[in-house]
């Protein structure tokens, strides 16, 4: 996805704004519709050619409204536009998929494996991946990045969870699958099948995997989904399975496309590089920056549980309504200079993770992983430079790059 406002070179009206279409993030110019949106129409109502209909925030402010109010604002029949219309058979199982307080039970088992805390004690075994990303990048030959980072997190979640690390290219191509089912690169017949595909394939896998396990926890991920308790009992198979699903799609999503996003936008901004490299304290900062500025989870939907006022409209119960964080992290009314790259923003409360009883419960480890990976690049990499084509991912989801040539300049004396 194009991460300026650059105008796109014809006319924009709202009333023929297409979100949906998957091209419009590979192709088109969305940070210029969506500020177009906030100034114009903020509160955004669609409808597709088979008569499905939805309606999109993009102010800052009504984002962190409709994905903090579970009340009026249900995740429990699908939270992706690729299953806009159809109920969520994952509903009340799936922890993404759930709503208090049966969501805050999951949440609050795994967010204590999954703080930082229980992060930062495994660093030395998480420093591994990071070494395994970068290693091969420093031959000064060219290398995709975009490729290197999508088996980036698989590295960190495979491990995790106790999975053969033989399988885990194929579960890191299934996650693309997932979200970008429209994208050529990733499918396997149309769209539709493709999902059904990657949807199959998963949930089998990971059958496979609790099967192997003999009903005995394991000291990993799925170990610990199998000794939870859920109101005094513990989760049923079909749980266990769909929140292994969500575990590794969630890990899948974020991190290699901020390291992407992050790692061209100081291509853009080579001063940007040369001040983070001269100070390792702004790696925060600059990780913190690059997650607003790369926002790789676009949106997320919820479904209204009654009639409810928004932005002067009026929208039934059940209505469709996704928000979009990625026109959220530029509101002018919320982020000074909003287009601008800057690593040391203050305040800088982007919402990529997700906002209210539902953000991320992998934020912690992804950004540990992104600290860590760019402390090792600023100190053995003096700059990036690009070799060829970005190729954008064709997903209405994730903000995504699946091709970036890239060559990296190694730091003098650095090893």
């Amino acid at each position: 996805m194009r991460m300026s406002p650059d105008d796109p070179g014809q006319p924009m009206d709202p009333d023929r704004v297409d979100l949906w279409d998957a091209r419009l993030y590979s192709e088109g110019h969305p940070h210029a519709l969506w500020r177009l949106l906030r100034a114009k129409a903020p509160v955004h109502r669609q409808e597709l050619q088979d008569g499905r209909r939805f309606w999109s925030v993009v102010r800052y402010a009504d984002v962190c409204r409709v994905l903090r109010d579970h009340e009026f604002f249900t995740s429990e029949r699908g939270t992706l536009l690729t299953a806009l219309g159809a109920d969520d058979p994952a509903g009340g199982k799936m922890m993404a998929a759930t709503d208090p307080p049966r969501h805050t039970a999951l949440r609050e088992s795994l967010g204590r494996v999954l703080s930082a805390r229980a992060v930062e004690a495994r660093r030395e075994v998480l420093l591994q991946p990071v070494d395994r990303l970068l290693t091969p990048l420093l031959t000064g030959e060219i290398s995709d990045l975009a490729v290197a980072a999508m088996n980036f997190p698989m590295d960190f979640i495979g491990t995790l969870m106790g999975l053969p690390q033989e399988d885990w290219p194929r579960l890191a191509k299934l996650t693309t699958m997932a979200i970008a089912p429209h994208d050529a690169s990733f499918q396997e017949g149309s769209a539709p099948l493709t999902l059904l595909t990657v949807h199959h394939e998963l949930f089998e896998y990971f059958s496979r995997q609790l099967s192997a396990r003999g009903g005995t926890p394991t000291d990993d991920l799925i170990g610990h989904l199998m000794s939870m308790r859920i109101d005094g009992s513990p989760p049923d198979h079909e749980t266990i399975v769909y929140n292994c699903y969500s575990l590794i799609l969630g890990a899948n999503v974020t991190t290699p496309h901020t390291i992407t996003g992050l790692v061209q936008a100081l291509m853009d901004h080579p001063a940007a590089f040369r001040t983070a490299a001269a100070d390792p304290s702004l790696v925060p900062g600059c990780v913190e920056e690059g997650l607003r500025w790369s926002s790789p989870a676009s949106h997320f939907m919820r479904y209204t549980t009654r009639d409810v006022e928004i932005g002067g409209h009026t929208l039934r119960e059940g209505s469709a309504l996704v928000a979009w964080l990625g026109s959220a992290n530029r509101d002018e009314d919320v982020f000074a200079d909003p287009y601008l790259f800057d690593i040391e923003r203050r305040p800088n409360r982007h919402v990529a993770f997700g906002f209210g009883p539902h953000y991320c419960v992998g934020g912690a480890l992804a950004r540990i992983s992104l600290r860590m990976l760019f402390e090792r690049i600023f100190a053995r990499v003096e700059r990036f430079e690009p070799a060829g084509e970005v190729r954008h991912l064709a997903s209405n989801f994730v903000a995504g790059v699946k091709s970036m040539p890239v060559r990296a300049v190694p730091r003098i004396g650095s090893w």
